[in-house]
Order: structure tokens, then sequence, then C-alpha cells
């Protein structure tokens, strides 16, 4: 009877020590991106936690010990990306997650935008996680495998008047995971793409919002919107991991995940309305296929 006990509690640790995760989240330091990697380390996996600015996370390192390891990483800065992200490799001897959640909005009408702000937006939210699959690819398909995660937004599939830009970037962000998907399957890496509706985060603070320069002519426009945008009613972020947990230990992981209730009904009607046009026109559509 002791030898049985003795062989099931090995059995028990060597499947707590099997389960166990280790993630390397970038964007760790607010919002999601703190949330999550605060409850991945509670649930005891690993995290390599980055942020922009390091004393942004280093009460992480006092909370957590040698279960997390903190770095500064700009996600728009290729050759540091690969430092980081083999540097995690290298510390943990694995990762088993590489969640891109680094990311910002920027606000302005197509118009006001200048050419400089969406350059900017979108070396943060497209070329940033575009360097770490680039840099965790090789990684993840020598310890045979890996789960690739990228945090979009339902505005992956609809999008809003006054943040047309920051929705384009999340288009692409959208493609890019769907085409990688089918890249790396063979090699034993799943891909997920996190899509979450309006949450009470500091998504909305002045940290994570660039301001395109004004015109006047858009003034009324834009403060009529900002109200509309106000009422949303916003979810709980901390209500969110162990719906992302779910997925991430799911033999078979979705390739696209909507947190939240609001983001079905919301692209249902969007596809519902497309298809609606697109069927409207098919007709003068085929003539033009010759």
């Amino acid at each position: 009877m002791t030898h049985q006990k003795e062989n099931a509690s090995l059995e028990t640790v060597q499947t707590a020590v099997t389960s166990q995760k280790v993630w390397f989240i970038t964007g760790a330091s607010r919002g999601f991106g703190r949330v999550w990697t605060d409850a991945a380390l509670r649930r005891g996996d690993k995290v390599a936690a980055t942020a922009r600015k390091l004393e942004s996370i280093a009460d992480l390192k006092e909370q957590y010990g040698e279960n997390v390891l903190i770095l500064e990483l700009d996600v728009t800065n290729p050759e540091q990306v690969k430092a980081t992200v083999e540097q995690a490799h290298a510390h943990f001897g694995r990762l088993d997650i590489v969640l891109n959640n680094a990311g910002y909005s920027l606000v302005g009408t197509i118009e006001e935008a200048s050419a400089n702000d969406i350059r900017a937006l979108y070396e943060t939210n497209i070329l940033g996680p575009v360097a770490v699959i680039q840099a965790a690819l090789p990684l993840l398909r020598k310890q045979g495998g890996g789960h690739i995660i990228g945090t979009s937004s339902n505005l992956g599939h609809v999008t809003l008047p006054v943040i047309g830009y920051y929705a384009s970037s999340k288009w692409a962000f959208e493609a890019i995971h769907e085409s990688l998907a089918e890249e790396v399957k063979s090699f034993g890496i799943k891909v997920t793409i996190i899509e979450p509706g309006a949450y009470a985060t500091e998504f909305g603070s002045q940290q994570s919002l660039k301001f395109a320069q004004g015109q006047d002519i858009y003034a009324d426009f834009k403060q009529q919107f900002f109200g509309k945008l106000m009422q949303l009613e916003r979810g709980d972020p901390h209500a969110t991991p162990q719906a992302l947990f779910q997925v991430v230990d799911a033999p078979q992981p979705p390739l696209r995940f909507f947190l939240g209730s609001q983001c079905l009904p919301w692209v249902r009607e969007a596809y519902a309305e497309r298809l609606a046009t697109w069927e409207a026109w098919e007709e003068v559509s085929n003539s033009a296929q010759g």
C-alpha cells in the first residue's frame, strides 16, 4: 500500500511538472498583459515578462521570485527582440507560449493621421509582433512545438471611425496569424488570435493612446463618437484568465477566440450585412469573370 501511495505521489508530481507552462509575454506592465502575467504566475507557471521600462514590472520579481524573469523590451527594436527571446528561452530551457500583447491605439480620422503617426502604429502593432514571432520560431521548432498567441481585438473584423488605423493594424494582425497557423502546423506549433471586446483596462489611458493632430472640421463628429464610446459596457479584465487558460490548455486550441459577450453578435451582424451586399451584386460580379 505504501509503495502504491509513493507511486501515486510521484505520478502527481510528474503531472504537475509537465503541465507547468513557460510563457513569454510582451506588454506585461499593464492591461491584459499584466493581468495574464499575474494569473499565469499565480497558477504556478513560469513567465518571461517584458516591458519597455523595467521598473514597471520590477515588483513581479519581488512577488514571484524565480518563477518570473523580467526583461526590458521595445518590440520595435528587432535586434533587442531577438536577443530577449533567446535570453528567455535559455533561462527557462523552453518557451511553451509566446504571447504578443504589446500595442496601442492611434486616435484620429483617416484624414488627420500623418504618415509618421501611421508608421509608428504599424511598427508597434504589426512589425513588433512579427519580430517576436520570427525570433521565436526557430526555438519552437527545435524544441518540437509551442503555442503562439496574439492579442488582437474584435476590431480585427469590424471597424469604427476615428480609430480606423488601429482597426486596420488588427486586420493585418489577423491575416498574418491566419497564414502563420498553416505554415507552422507541421512543426507542432499552434496559433491562436485572442480577440477581446471592450474591457476596463488601461488601454484607454494616455499611455496606451496616441492622438493625431486634430482638425476643427471633425471636432463635433469626434465629440459625438467619444460620447457613444464612453457608454459602452466594459468587461472585467480579471474575469479573463480562466478563459485564456482553457485555450492554452486545450489539446486543439482555436485559431480565433473572442473574449467577452459582445463580440460575436457584433461580428455576426457585420458579416451578415457583407454577405447580403456581395449576394446582391453577385450577378454583376460574375459578369466580370470573362
